[in-house]
C-alpha cells in the first residue's frame, strides 16, 4: 500500500466517478484538494514544487499561507488540524524543504493528528541519481507517517488525494505524505475524481459487540473504586459528550492524559484533572493508590490508601509520562482498555479486557445500555476519599527561598520580592481574563506543564500541545494554524524563551498574513525543564542550559520585544507584578498578533513531579 500502485477494491454499489477536463497534474492536485474541502494550505515554494504553487495562485477556494520555515508550516497545519479535527495541509519542495517537514510529521504521528503533507520531488528520471535537492522523503518518513505515496502516474493524482484524506482522517488519525515528481506535475491528462474510497485491508470502522460492553457494566457494578482514564482518542473520536454522559450516569471520577485535556470539563465535580509525571497528586493517587513518600528509590513502597480497583482506559496508550514505572501503575486494579488501534492493546500495559472499537460508538452503546438498566451504585466512600485527596494536595505554588536568593532577584528585580512574577500566576490571571474560553497552544518545557495545570479546560480542542514528541518550537506556528481555523476564538501561545526562539521567524507570517495569534512568553533565560532536572538529579550543575548572555546577565537576552517590532508585531515586556494585569489585557485586546515577554525566575520547579520511570511513592508535591 505504499506507492501509486495501491490496490483498491471496487464496492458492490458506488457513486459514479466524475471526469474532469484535461489539465496539468499540478492543477489536478489543487482541484482534488478543493474537492476535499481544503480552504488553507501552509506551503513554502522551491524548484520542485513551483508548478504546484503556480496552480495554487489560480485557486479561488484555497488560501495559501507562506510560512517562513517549512517546520513552521508543518506545525501550523497541525494547529489547524488539532483545532478542527479536519486534516491540516502543508507543502514543501524536495530535499531540504521536505526534510524540514519531518519533525512536524513525527509530531503528528505520535499525537495521532490528521495532516496531509505534499512534497515536490525531482523528475522521475533523476530519482536515485543524487540530483540537486533530491532526498528520498518517501523512504525517510516511513516510520513516522500513517501512509506514504510516491506518485508515478499523473492519472493517479486525483485518486491518491482522495485516499490520502480518507486515511489521514479515519480510524486512528495520522499524517500522510504525497510525494510528486516535477515531471508528473507538468504532464497533462483528463482526471477521474472518485466519489468514494475503498482500500483493501483498511477497515477503520471498528465496533465492539454488546457482549463485551455488558461485561464492562458488570465490572462497574462489582467495583468499589472505579476511575475513568481518558486520552486523546476521546477528542479524535469526537466522543467528549458521550464521555460526559457516561461519567455522570455512572458517577465514575475522570482523569485524562495531556492529549485528553478538555475531553472532560475540568471544572466538573467528577474531574481529577490530568495525571502522570506532572499531573495532579489526587489523580495519581486515585489510579495507583496513596503511598508514603520514599526517601530512596530502593525503599519498599508503603501503601496508605488503595487506588482504583477498576480502570476504564478509553482512547489512551499508557504513555511512560503517565505510567512512570509501568508495572506499578494501577498495580492492583482490573484494566479495561478500549482503543481503535489494536496495536496499542497490551503494548505498554497488559489489560484484563482489551477491546478494539471506535470509542464514540462504544460510549454511545454503553450509555444506551445504562439508560435501559441504570447502575445503582453511587461509590460514596470512594468519592469521599477523593475529596480528602483533593483537599490534601491541590495545585498550588508559593514564593520559595530559591527565588528570593536567585540571580533573577538580584539582577532583574532589585530585591523587590513582592513584585516577582511567578509563572503559575501569569497563567491563572490569563485564565481569569479570558474566562477560560481561549484556545491555548504551548511550546515544550515547564511552561507547557504550567499551562496544563493552571488554565482550566472545559472544551475539547482547547489545549493544543506537542505531547508525544515534545517538539520545542511547536507553540507559535501551531497558534497561527489554530487562529486561521478558528478566527472567532482568542488563540494564545504560552511559550518559553527557548521554545519560542526555535520558530521566531513565524512572527513574519503572523504580520504579513494578518493572523492575530498572541505569544505569551514565560521568559526565565534558561531551558527551564532541563534546569529542574539538573537541580533534582545533577546537584544543580548547569550543562549548557543558560540561554542569556553570560557576559551581561543583567540584560534580558535575546530582546524579544525588539525582535517582534522588527517584524512589525506589537510587543512589550513585563518585569513587575504590578504591571502584569494591564499588559495581559492589552495583549488580549489587540486585533493584531502580539508578543508579551514576561520575565520570571528560573528557580521555579513544576510540581507535582514523579521522576521518570518511578512511582507514585516517589511523587514530589506541595501540601
Amino acid at each position: 500500500m505504499n506507492k501509486t500502485t495501491t490496490e483498491t477494491k471496487p464496492p458492490a454499489t458506488h457513486e459514479r466517478a466524475e471526469v474532469g477536463p484535461t489539465m496539468q497534474g499540478s492543477d489536478i492536485l489543487v482541484t482534488a484538494l478543493e474537492r476535499e474541502g481544503v480552504d488553507t494550505i501552509f506551503a513554502y515554494p522551491g524548484g520542485a514544487s513551483m508548478e504546484l504553487h503556480q496552480a495554487l495562485t489560480r485557486s479561488k477556494k484555497i488560501r495559501t499561507i507562506l510560512p517562513r520555515h517549512e517546520q513552521g508550516g508543518a506545525f501550523a497545519a497541525e494547529g489547524y488540524a488539532r483545532a478542527t479535527g479536519r486534516a491540516g495541509v502543508c507543502m514543501a519542495t524536495s530535499g531540504p524543504g521536505a526534510t524540514n517537514l519531518v519533525t512536524g510529521l513525527a509530531d503528528a504521528y505520535l499525537d495521532s493528528i490528521p495532516v496531509v503533507a505534499i512534497t515536490g520531488q525531482v523528475p522521475q528520471h533523476m530519482i536515485g541519481k543524487g540530483a540537486f535537492q533530491e532526498t528520498d522523503i518517501f523512504g525517510l518518513t516511513l516510520p513516522i507517517v500513517k501512509h506514504s505515496y510516491l506518485v508515478t502516474d499523473v492519472n493517479d493524482i486525483a485518486r491518491i488525494v482522495k485516499e490520502a484524506f480518507h486515511i489521514a482522517q479515519t480510524g486512528r488519525p495520522g499524517p500522510v505524505i504525497v510525494d510528486i515528481p516535477k515531471n508528473v506535475q507538468q504532464l497533462r491528462t483528463q482526471p477521474v475524481f472518485p466519489k468514494e474510497v475503498h482500500l483493501r485491508g483498511y477497515d477503520p470502522e471498528k465496533k465492539v459487540d454488546d457482549v463485551a460492553l455488558n461485561e464492562i457494566i458488570g465490572l462497574i457494578e462489582k467495583s468499589e473504586r472505579p476511575v475513568l482514564y481518558a486520552g486523546g482518542g476521546i477528542i479524535a473520536g469526537s466522543a467528549s459528550e458521550e464521555l460526559r454522559r457516561f461519567a455522570e450516569a455512572t458517577q465514575i471520577p475522570v482523569t485524562t492524559t495531556i492529549m485528553g485535556v478538555g475531553a472532560f470539563p475540568e471544572n466538573h465535580p467528577l474531574s481529577l484533572r490530568w495525571l502522570g509525571m506532572h499531573g495532579t497528586a489526587y489523580a495519581n493517587w486515585a489510579v495507583s493508590g496513596q503511598f508514603e513518600q520514599r526517601k530512596s528509590f530502593n525503599d519498599p513502597m508503603k501503601r496508605i490508601a488503595p487506588g482504583a480497583d477498576l480502570l476504564l482506559a478509553f482512547g489512551v496508550r499508557f504513555d511512560d509520562r503517565v505510567t512512570g514505572k509501568v508495572e506499578k501503575f494501577c498495580e492492583t486494579g482490573t484494566i479495561v482498555h478500549i482503543d481503535i488501534d489494536a496495536s496499542e492493546l497490551n503494548k505498554n500495559k497488559p489489560a484484563h479486557l482489551p477491546l478494539v472499537s471506535d470509542i464514540r460508538y462504544a460510549l454511545h452503546r454503553l450509555n444506551e445500555m445504562i439508560g435501559e438498566r441504570p447502575i445503582r451504585k453511587t461509590f460514596a466512600a470512594w468519592h469521599q476519599q477523593i475529596s480528602e485527596w483533593k483537599a490534601k494536595a491541590p495545585l498550588r505554588y508559593r514564593m520559595t527561598e530559591e527565588v528570593l536568593k536567585s540571580q533573577h532577584m538580584r539582577d532583574h528585580m532589585g530585591g523587590k520580592s513582592d513584585e516577582v512574577i511567578l509563572p503559575q500566576m501569569v497563567i491563572e490571571l490569563l485564565f481569569e481574563l479570558t474566562q477560560g474560553e481561549a484556545i491555548i497552544t504551548t511550546g515544550v518545557g515547564q511552561h507547557q506543564m504550567w499551562a496544563g495545570q493552571y488554565y482550566q479546560y472545559t472544551h475539547p480542542r482547547q489545549l493544543l500541545t506537542s505531547a508525544g514528541l515534545g517538539a520545542m518550537g511547536f507553540g507559535y506556528p501551531a497558534a497561527l494554524g489554530a487562529k486561521v481555523a478558528r478566527p472567532d476564538r482568542q488563540v494564545i501561545d504560552i511559550d518559553g524563551d527557548g521554545s519560542f526562539l526555535m520558530n521566531v521567524q513565524e512572527l513574519a507570517t503572523a504580520h504579513i498574513e494578518k493572523i492575530a495569534a498572541k505569544a505569551l512568553i514565560l521568559n526565565n533565560q534558561h531551558l527551564g525543564m532541563v534546569v529542574q532536572w539538573e537541580d533534582r538529579f545533577y546537584h544543580g550543575n548547569r550543562g549548557h542550559t543558560y540561554l542569556g548572555d553570560p557576559e551581561n546577565m543583567k540584560n534580558i537576552y535575546p530582546d524579544f520585544v525588539a525582535m517582534a517590532k522588527s517584524f512589525n508585531v506589537p510587543a512589550e515586556r513585563v518585569m513587575f507584578k504590578k504591571d502584569l494585569r494591564a499588559a495581559l489585557q492589552r495583549m488580549l485586546d489587540s486585533t493584531e498578533p502580539y508578543l508579551l515577554d514576561v520575565i520570571t525566575p528560573y528557580t521555579e520547579h513544576v510540581l507535582p513531579f514523579i521522576p521518570a520511570s518511578r512511582t507514585v511513592a516517589d511523587m514530589i508535591y506541595q501540601e
